[in-house]
């Protein structure tokens, strides 16, 4: 069973995640795929094709910086999609790999793009956690140490979510559905 879990920047994706994981006795892995994003920039051949796309100028301590990256890609759609040209490949390896290592676990794929995936469709159950703009706001300023201005650059730059395309639309991490989510489980 795979359950995907998706909201915007600061919505709790994660959180919910772990306290499915907490409140269940199965095997249940949990991929953020977000950090697979950050660690495909860390392979010499993407750091490289970043530099020609981008310039030296997104290099700091010879790895990508990826607030200066940030910088560039919220504020362009053409860079966005120049940087997910560069890093698409390398992250569909990594997450197939995780898919095929834990066929036999409940795996949840937590991700803000996971819609407009080929992972979307392979999803038993789909969540969106839909939190008002002004918790997620906060919650992300102190959670990545940005401005205001940085969060919002990265907020226009996301995508929308059709709510029928869920099983569950949550408008806050409410413990009762939490623990009804997990009993289906």
């Amino acid at each position: 069973m795979i359950i995907g879990i998706c909201g915007k920047s600061g919505s709790g994706k994660s959180t919910l995640a772990s306290q499915i994981v907490n409140l269940t006795n199965k095997q249940i892995v949990h991929l953020e795929i977000d950090k697979i994003g950050h660690s495909i920039l860390l392979i010499d051949e993407v750091r490289n094709e970043l530099i020609k796309s981008f310039g030296e100028s997104i290099i700091k301590n010879n790895k990508a910086d990826r607030k200066k990256l940030g910088e560039i890609i919220f504020n362009s759609r053409i860079e966005m999609k120049t940087l997910s040209n560069i890093t698409w490949k390398y992250m569909q390896i990594e997450i197939d790999k995780f898919l095929e290592n834990n066929k036999d676990n409940i795996i949840i794929l937590d991700w803000l793009l996971l819609p407009i995936s080929k992972y979307f469709d392979m999803c038993d159950i789909k969540i969106l956690l839909d939190i008002p703009y002004e918790v997620r706001k906060q919650r992300v300023i102190k959670r990545d140490n940005i401005s205001e201005k940085y969060f919002e650059l990265r907020e226009k730059s996301s995508i929308d979510f059709n709510e029928n395309d869920f099983d569950y639309v949550l408008k806050e991490n409410d413990k009762e559905i939490v623990k009804r989510l997990a009993k289906l489980l």
